[in-house]
């Protein structure tokens, strides 16, 4: 059984939360579920897989700008800003040493 581990991180990324889902349903499933336990933040980063409108638009309802790269497969582009896309890596790290604990 796979699992998929979403999380929410402070800007020095520092988990504040996780959510845990199947690694079967859509990434959007987990991005629906913990949007209520979202802490107050100025800017959401997230992979290709959370783009979309609905998300897009209850982040920007929220006040939050959505720093997430459009889908290839997407009809409109959509802008990200690529240098504080970058600092995403960190993130990747911090779910990697979680991995390796356990």
């Amino acid at each position: 059984m796979n699992t998929k581990l979403h999380a929410a991180a402070d800007q020095n990324r520092w988990p504040l939360s996780f959510f845990m889902t199947v690694g079967l349903i859509s990434d959007h499933t987990g991005a629906a579920a913990s949007l209520d336990s979202l802490p107050a933040a100025q800017q959401v980063q997230g992979d290709r897989r959370y783009d979309s409108d609905w998300f897009r638009d209850t982040l920007k309802e929220k006040d939050i700008k959505p720093c997430i790269p459009g889908r290839k497969s997407r009809g409109k582009s959509v802008k990200c800003n690529e240098r504080k896309y970058k600092g995403r890596n960190r993130s990747k790290i911090m779910f990697r040493r979680i991995k390796n604990w356990r």
